[in-house]
């Protein structure tokens, strides 16, 4: 292990780099899946037609491919982005948001329905029953699955390697390259995703007995 002792900082700098991208393309992902359950769920077809489409667009298409044609193939559609950590940003968002979707949606559909119909009753809109009465109830029904989420989205932050941003796998990638020992270094990097996953584990537990609303 000592080629790991060796590289440490190498490893740390890895680990930052995927902790700020795991925590920005979450953030994203919050929104986005919000919005998009939102159309899921709304009275008009087209918008319930737009969010059904990317939901199930994006959550079925791996998200190694999607990487790969945001970074090289939409400069030959003209839509250029020159930082590779932002592409990475945006695809793991708009990725993890599609899983995001639905768990909202969820959420919404646990939610009696009778509380809709009677803030509807007092003459409220639908965004503003959506956002100000079932939505905040519907997050707090989802906040283990929104964890297991956020867990998996540590792990799917090292597929920003293949458009060479420099996180935890990609660090790891270039140190057997250049000492030739994968498995003290493979050994290493699982140590640390799991340095992270774990803390994650036990703060979304805790959020959970929080916030969670037991039925």
């Amino acid at each position: 292990m000592d080629v790991v002792l060796d590289n440490l900082d190498l490893f740390l700098r890895g680990m930052r780099t995927t902790v700020t991208l795991t925590v920005l393309s979450f953030s994203a992902a919050l929104v986005i899946g919000t919005v998009v359950a939102a159309f899921r769920i709304s009275p008009v077809p087209p918008l319930r037609a737009v969010g059904t489409f990317y939901v199930g667009t994006v959550r079925n298409t791996p998200l190694a491919v999607l990487m790969i044609l945001f970074f090289s193939g939409l400069p030959d559609a003209g839509v250029i982005v020159d930082s590779r950590y932002v592409s990475a940003v945006i695809v793991l968002s708009a990725y993890t948001g599609a899983f995001v979707a639905e768990a909202v949606r969820a959420g919404v559909n646990s939610v009696a329905a009778g509380q809709g119909e009677a803030a509807r009753s007092l003459g409220l809109t639908f965004p503003q029953v959506l956002f100000l009465v079932v939505l905040p109830q519907a997050i707090r029904t989802v906040v283990a699955p929104l964890g297991s989420i956020f867990i998996a989205l540590i792990k799917n932050s090292a597929l920003a390697a293949l458009i060479s941003v420099a996180e935890l796998a990609g660090n790891a990638e270039e140190l057997i390259r250049s000492t030739a020992q994968p498995i003290p270094i493979f050994v290493g990097t699982a140590v640390a995703y799991l340095a992270l996953s774990l803390p994650a584990g036990l703060a979304v537990a805790r959020l959970e007995r929080r916030y969670a609303i037991k039925r």
